[in-house]
């Protein structure tokens, strides 16, 4: 509890204290009306005055029709009617409710400043042998800075130096740490367990992924949703309206009675249009919307899905359809062998001699036929390299000519080779002349895939689609295997663009389109989209830029999850508006006929104000 809360919470206390108090001794004591008067307006002033100020400047600055002017309007009519004890109880209850709120608030609040902990204070660099502490965002790229164990990283970069444990919760919302060694990529925002490590730095702070993170998160409520938009609206129109009613209830019904030859019993109307007054707040309405978004962006934030801001978050939960990128989205976007056939040699023979011929080259094909070949086979072997543009390599090995490539470089060579009909890149390995086998690489498909599709599908998509720019042979059996409904292979990326145009004038006018993608080129679907969901982990800076909602740890799965969460937060938005709307209007009603008195006037507002923030709060829980 903040400090400015402690002292509310003690003003409550005492005036509630001084409250029973004046109860009390009225009840047992028969006071003249300006002592009794007196005696309440000390509690009432105590728990007051703050109101009564707000009240005041806000008709200075005339910005009249706000809950304080409501609340400052009913208490003193009130007061000037001889409720002095109602009148306190009113302003007492509510800012109880107020506080209620502001803890509600605070507790959202605390989810997105754990994520904030993730900001670096320092970064250490290595002067004249000593470590110094320097502000991160005087580090410059290529810089190599020290992070000790305990610590968190301060900037993007690749581990140089030593090896330890990371954990990256605050990113991904992942609880289990991961092992990391020199080579390897590592986040900012990750801290640091175990040992002592040295990384060279591929980006400035300011681009890094915890500034980026920091960002979206700050930026967040900039985008109000239709809802909150709504609700502004109608807190604009609303407030000055039940005035006016209050206003109307007070003279217009002595006035009739006057015009009947009734008495116009002008203390009890008054009453009832303060009660009316009391009643119309808005707040439940006003802080309990805002609150629910707010809360829904924090929950989904602690789980490494970070959304933009509440607009989408709204958008989100009309899902209908949502559409992939293939490379690095439905798979994982690194090249593995996955099948040597048709050799007449051993597996690991072939695989050494085809990692010795690409031992100088730097392709992804040739990078994963050297991680398939372990150990490391010594390169000194290789006497000569002859690379053929677009066809593959000549080598001699051992005192052998090994020709690598692909189908191109056999057929040059004149040398049968065996198709493979499986898909993904094919390398052909040739010994002295005579086909020696081929060896299957492909991009291989995440874990998560399949159950990613069947979540989708659980949360009523009604369509997946798959673009990628791969032949349709490599496209169809990872969709297959995905359970994904349509694809569309051999796309360039504006082919992308124009594919997403024709799906999205397929959809229902409130079905949403969403697109799942994570790289550079995928930057112009993820903006067409109705919503863009970038693969944050591995994705570009560009993709992340262009999107709605990201990722941070390249789970297909935390989709399902973002739009569960989406669809939470909504139907408590839902709930809230027709729980504060249908009390308001039904014990408006009650007060305008005079049924309800100043207590129930209390329920409808404070006690319905509490019970949705208490509901809004909900969306933390994912």
């Amino acid at each position: 509890m903040s400090r400015k809360q402690k002292k509310v919470l003690i003003r409550i206390i005492a005036a509630a204290a001084f409250l029973i108090i004046c109860y009390i001794v009225s009840y047992i004591c028969e006071l003249p009306k300006p002592a009794e008067a007196a005696m309440f307006l000390l509690p009432y002033l105590i728990i007051g005055y703050d109101i009564l100020i707000k009240a005041g400047k806000g008709i200075i600055n005339r910005q009249v029709f706000d809950e304080n002017f409501l609340m400052a309007v009913a208490t003193v009519g009130a007061l000037l009617l001889g409720e002095y004890g109602e009148a306190a109880a009113v302003m007492l209850f509510y800012q109880t409710g107020e506080l209620f709120q502001s803890i509600a608030v605070g507790k959202s609040r605390r989810s997105i400043s754990a994520l904030m902990d993730i900001r670096p204070d320092y970064a250490n660099i290595e002067e004249d042998g000593k470590l110094v502490q320097v502000d991160p965002d005087e580090v410059e790229v290529g810089s190599i800075i020290i992070v000790k164990p305990g610590e968190k990283v301060p900037i993007d970069g690749i581990i140089c130096g030593g090896s330890t444990t990371l954990d990256a919760s605050a990113l991904t919302g992942e609880s289990l740490p991961f092992e990391a060694e020199p080579g390897d990529e590592i986040k900012s925002g990750s801290i640091n367990l175990t040992g002592l490590i040295k990384i060279r730095t591929t980006k400035e702070f300011g681009e890094s992924t915890v500034s980026k993170i920091l960002e979206l998160v700050e930026n967040s409520t900039a985008k109000k949703s239709k809802s909150e938009n709504f609700i502004s609206r109608f807190a604009r129109y609303y407030t000055p309206a039940v005035c006016y009613g209050a206003i109307a209830l007070a003279v217009l019904g002595p006035v009739v009675r006057m015009l009947m030859g009734l008495a116009p019993e002008w203390g009890s109307w008054i009453m009832r249009a303060l009660t009316f007054l009391v009643i119309s707040c808005p707040c439940a309405l006003v802080i309990s919307i805002p609150l629910s978004f707010f809360a829904g962006i924090g929950g989904a934030s602690s789980e490494g899905i970070l959304i933009k801001g509440s607009s989408y978050l709204e958008k989100l939960s009309a899902a209908r359809y949502v559409v992939f990128d293939k490379t690095g989205t439905i798979t994982r976007g690194v090249f593995e062998v996955t099948g040597i056939h048709h050799n007449t040699l051993e597996n690991e023979k072939l695989l050494e001699y085809a990692a010795l011929a690409e031992s100088g080259s730097n392709h992804p094909i040739s990078q994963s036929l050297k991680a398939a070949c372990k150990p490391s086979p010594d390169a000194s072997r290789v006497s000569s390299i002859e690379e053929i543009s677009g066809h593959g390599i000549k080598a001699v090995i051992d005192g052998k000519n090994v020709a690598v490539g692909n189908d191109r470089l056999m057929k040059l060579l004149n040398i049968d080779f065996i198709s493979c009909h499986k898909p993904g890149t094919i390398v052909h390995i040739a010994i002295d002349g005579e086909y020696a086998g081929h060896i299957l690489i492909s991009d291989v498909i995440k874990s998560t895939s399949a159950k990613a599709i069947a979540e989708l599908k659980k949360c009523g998509i009604k369509k997946t689609v798959m673009l990628t720019g791969d032949a349709e042979k490599a496209a169809l059996p990872i969709a297959e295997e995905a359970g994904i409904d349509e694809v569309h292979a051999e796309l360039l990326p504006e082919d992308k663009v124009k594919k997403v145009e024709e799906l999205l004038s397929q959809k229902g006018d409130k079905e949403v389109l969403t697109f799942v993608g994570d790289g550079i080129n995928d930057a112009p679907v993820l903006s067409r989209a109705d919503i863009g969901i970038a693969m944050g982990g591995l994705g570009s800076d560009a993709a992340i830029e262009a999107a709605d909602v990201v990722l941070m740890d390249d789970n297909p799965e935390k989709i399902a999850k973002a739009i569960k969460i989406s669809r939470k937060c909504m139907r408590i938005v839902y709930q809230n508006i027709v729980f504060a709307i249908g009390i308001k209007l039904i014990c408006l009603a009650l007060g305008a006929l005079g049924i309800a008195n100043m207590w129930l006037a209390i329920f409808a507002d404070v006690g319905v104000m509490v019970i949705a923030v208490l509901n809004a709060i909900r969306a933390l829980r994912v």
